[in-house]
């Protein structure tokens, strides 16, 4: 137990040199980078990046966004396959087939294992060295939760309803957790707690350690975003038109941002950084909100519905959009500085480390730009 504890305040500590909340330059292990699900990387890219490579996974979407670790992409294809992919040249180090569709569900990666879900409910656990199967665990319903490592546990949620404890070496329950819907949107972590935002309008904080309720939060929406965390506050979109700022000390809402004049879901997972709160909308446009006051700071308007999650990185806001084009914005004006057109719906979301950005699309590939 005091490992696991030493283990969890490690995780919450910033590293030297390192932008606020953000993940190191060289390292993008899960989604939105980062156990707070802060979306801000501290590596920079190319004024004008260049496509560096692409690798074709088969003809499904890719949904499921990239992790970077040590010179390595892992990844999820629409077929199944988890995929580990050279940064550099973007040959295939290995694959490994989970026999199911890979939805949403984005690998994160451990020490010696990277850890994914499936359309089918299982989460596998896979050597990082050569793609072995080291466990599985069945859930009841499918995935589209993304892992999240923290100290000796994998967190993750199941359409069964309910989030998952397991054991990183084993796969065995540590503990679950019942909710009164399905649990969609990835977990959040700090303080020893894990957040999760719920398809039953329920933000729940929970004890890693053993489960328990800590407290909750009534939001009175279904939501299928992941949260960000900064402290006393978490930030995250609903299905009810709005993007809702919570206090977790007050345990209350602190402001609403919806835009009367275009209601539209918030799908896509909130970026923080800079004072400011960064999403995409279904209404095809990417909101930057104040995030002490709630009031919008720009937008800027793509041509279909914006499900991928932005990524804050050297200043800038790199987001994809279903009009199938990868958008980068200057995060203080919201002016477009760069586009890339790929030709089809980009819903996952970008993963940034080393200099390098890469994102899957619908047309079943993985690309790399730098």
């Amino acid at each position: 137990m005091r490992r696991l504890a030493l283990l969890l305040i490690a995780a919450t500590v910033p590293i030297a040199g390192q932008t606020h909340g953000a993940a190191p330059a060289a390292e993008w292990r899960q989604f939105r980078g980062t156990p707070r699900l802060t979306g801000v990387s501290a590596a920079s890219l190319p004024p004008a990046p260049k496509l560096l490579w692409s690798y074709d996974t088969g003809d499904d979407p890719i949904d499921s966004s990239a992790a970077i670790v040590d010179g390595v992409v892992y990844v999820g294809s629409g077929e199944g396959d988890l995929l580990a992919l050279d940064l550099a040249t973007g040959n295939l180090r290995w694959k490994y087939t989970t026999g199911n569709l890979i939805g949403e569900s984005s690998p994160a990666v451990g020490a010696d294992a990277v850890y994914v879900g499936d359309l089918a409910g299982l989460v596998h656990a896979v050597r990082l060295k050569d793609g072995g199967h080291l466990w599985t665990f069945k859930t009841g319903a499918e995935i589209k939760s993304s892992p999240v490592v923290v100290g000796d546990v994998v967190l993750i949620g199941s359409y069964d309803s309910h989030l998952y404890a397991l054991d990183v070496r084993s796969g065995k329950l540590r503990w679950k957790v019942q909710t009164r819907g399905q649990v969609h949107a990835t977990p959040a972590v700090q303080d020893g707690l894990t957040f999760v935002a719920g398809c039953d309008a329920i933000f729940r904080a929970i004890r890693i350690t053993d489960g328990s309720e800590a407290y909750q939060i009534e939001s009175g929406a279904y939501t299928g975003a992941s949260p960000v965390l900064d402290g006393n506050r978490a930030y995250f979109g609903t299905f009810n038109y709005e993007v809702l700022a919570l206090d977790l000390k007050q345990r209350r809402i602190v402001w609403r941002y919806a835009d009367k004049d275009a209601q539209f879901p918030f799908y896509s997972s909130a970026a923080l950084d800079g004072g400011r709160v960064y999403v995409g909308g279904r209404d095809k446009v990417v909101h930057a909100i104040d995030a002490g006051s709630g009031k919008r700071a720009w937008t800027f308007a793509t041509r279909a519905r914006v499900d991928s999650s932005p990524v804050v990185a050297g200043g800038r806001v790199y987001v994809g959009s279903s009009d199938g084009r990868l958008y980068a914005l200057d995060a203080v004006s919201g002016k477009k500085v760069w586009e890339f057109e790929i030709g089809a719906a980009v819903t996952a979301s970008p993963a940034i480390a080393a200099g390098r950005l890469v994102i899957g699309a619908h047309d079943g590939r993985v690309y790399v730009f730098g």
